[in-house]
């Protein structure tokens, strides 16, 4: 998509897929259309051969306020219905993709915004990025993954106080409790997240999609299914190209290639 009017814009660049949230004026408040798109755009950059990095990010100065309340008002269908139907399916495609996902948090992640934000496998603030889990404020419970992801980065108790208080989470804080990775200067934050994601590009892609299914699995398996798992994979990786361009490359103490026609 490359309109100004569409809801998702998409650009590739040096093997990095870049999904950006427009609308803009909205905060990038999610309706229908967006998440519909999104989910369509992530399951077509997991097909193409050409992308090996996928970044989420948002137009103007906020990453994504959450359900846009105003387009869903009124509407004939349940709360499940509307889950079922929107955000399940993304946070399933973005989880389920065998390629990394960086979520680029270039403003406010509010309510859903917020689960969208922690579900990337690499999560990416800027400075001015803050996040909330606002829906006790519309006596709500947090959905779209919130439940699951969040008590696995910060641990129960301090997940429920967050949910509980929907208490604002700045990026030095958002860093200091695991809630990302790295914080860019707002100045910088495009071009450092391109960069970053360019730098995980380069890694070897078969390798990283089986860690990325291990290590799902593992979040809620046994630590006996997580070791035959591993042998189970690191068979599939071993017997893939990048091992032996891996091998070759650290026996001809050079750096390995692991971007070729495949």
């Amino acid at each position: 998509m490359t309109s100004s009017e569409a809801v998702i814009l998409s650009s590739t660049r040096a093997g990095v897929r870049t999904l950006t949230l427009n609308r803009p004026e909205r905060l990038n408040a999610a309706n229908d259309a967006l998440l519909l798109a999104l989910t369509e755009e992530v399951l077509a950059a997991g097909t193409d051969p050409g992308v090996r990095v996928v970044v989420i990010t948002g137009a103007g100065r906020g990453f994504c306020a959450g359900q846009d309340l105003g387009d869903v008002s009124g509407r004939d269908m349940t709360f499940t219905e509307h889950l079922q139907a929107t955000y399940n399916p993304l946070i399933r495609a973005i989880r389920g993709l065998d390629k990394p996902v960086v979520t680029a948090v270039n403003g406010v992640a509010a309510g859903a915004g917020a689960s969208l934000a922690l579900c990337g496998d690499i999560r990416l603030w800027s400075a001015s990025a803050m996040l909330i889990e606002v829906f006790s404020n519309i006596a709500l419970v947090p959905d779209s993954g919130s439940t699951w992801l969040l008590p696995r980065l910060v641990g129960y108790h301090r997940a429920f106080e967050l949910m509980a208080l929907a208490e604002r989470v700045g990026a030095q804080d958002g860093l200091r409790l695991g809630l990302c990775e790295h914080v860019y200067p707002d100045e910088t934050f495009a071009a450092d997240v391109q960069a970053y994601a360019e730098r995980l590009a380069a890694r070897p892609a078969h390798a990283l999609a089986l860690t990325k299914r291990a290590l799902n699995a593992a979040l809620t398996g046994t630590l006996d299914e997580a070791l035959d798992r591993e042998a189970e994979l690191q068979q599939l990786a071993g017997d893939h190209w990048e091992h032996l361009e891996g091998v070759t490359a650290f026996k001809e103490k050079r750096a390995a290639e692991f971007v070729r026609g495949e």
